[in-house]
Parts: C-alpha cells; structure tokens; sequence
C-alpha cells in the first residue's frame, strides 16, 4: 500500500470539522483545526480528537489539561483554513469569547469544553481523550471534510417524511441482490 492510496481511501469517509482551542500558561490562545474527533463515550461524556506531532500547537493541546472543541459550520471554512495556516493571527476578530479559561467560537454549530482526560502516542499524531464540562449547542448545518475539500449538506433528509415517495427505499442493497437467489447478509 503506498500513502498516496491510503490518504484517497480516508478521503471517502465524511468528517465534521472542528477548531480546538486552549490557552498556555501565560494565558494566550492557541488553536488548531481539526477533522479528526468523534464521541467516545455517553456516560462519562468523553470525546477524542488527534491532532498531529508536527502541528506547531500539538506540544501545548497535548500537556493542556482543560480545551474547547468548536464543531463549524459552513460559513467558518476561512475560519477553518486560519486555524490550519501556521503562523497565521488565528483569533483576530473571529468571534471567541472565553468560557472557563478557554477560547469557546461564540457562532460554532456546538462547542465543547473539555477537561483531560486520557493521552495516547500514535502515529504520527496524539490521540487525546476529554471529558466534556459544558456544551452549548446552536441550529444549522456542519462544515464537512470530504475528498479534501470542504463541503456543504444538503438540507434534504435521506429517508422522506411519512407520505412523501423515499427514492432509496426499494432499491436493492446491491445490484446482484436477488439476481441469482442470494440475499447479501
């Protein structure tokens, strides 16, 4: 397998995109964006997100012990791209308030506050685990990664409410389903 053909194939997985922030001792924020994060876990609420060894925040998320997780929404992709620049002025009047000592995205589509959890070596990145303090959750849709590029959901649902004609519902789960006896499992 060469890594050109393993980064296509994470490409075709859809992920929300994030920035997670957090302050360093000397009370300055840092962040980063981030497309790498998923819920862990409903009771205690635990989330996870890995940012890269070489970002130039990674040391500072990695020993921080409380962080914000800023889940976008479309009209932050510039936002998104600051925040994946280097040296870039990342905060400069991008709408953060601060909650708790961190950098919360007042407009974020859900923010979460985090206290640290659990730390993990990987890779090439950091796979650090928080257990979320507060959230607050606003209406909208997510900014998605895809096929690397950021996109944009339709508001149509998949599945058609009751009395309107669901377009996917019949169709076979494959295209030889049924054709030659079998039922795919």
């Amino acid at each position: 397998m060469d890594a050109d053909s393993f980064r296509r194939a994470l490409g075709t997985f859809p992920s929300g995109v994030t920035i997670v922030t957090s302050t360093d001792a000397n009370g300055a924020a840092w962040g980063i964006t981030a497309s790498a994060f998923c819920s862990v876990s409903l009771s205690p609420p635990l989330v996870l997100f890995c940012p890269a060894v070489s970002a130039r925040s990674h040391d500072l998320l990695r020993r921080a012990e409380r962080y914000a997780i800023n889940v976008l929404r479309p009209e932050h992709r510039t936002l998104a791209l600051r925040f994946a620049t280097a040296g870039a002025d990342k905060f400069a009047r991008a709408g953060f308030r601060t909650e708790d000592g961190v950098p919360v995205l007042s407009s974020a589509l859900a923010s979460l506050v985090c206290r640290a959890s659990a730390r993990y070596d990987a890779g090439d990145h950091s796979i650090l685990v928080g257990e979320v303090e507060s959230v607050q959750v606003n209406d909208g849709l997510p900014l998605v990664y895809f096929d690397r590029e950021f996109r944009e959901l339709s508001p149509a649902p998949l599945l058609a409410p009751p009395g309107r004609v669901d377009r996917y519902r019949d169709l076979p789960l494959f295209e030889t389903d049924g054709a030659d006896g079998s039922h795919a499992a």
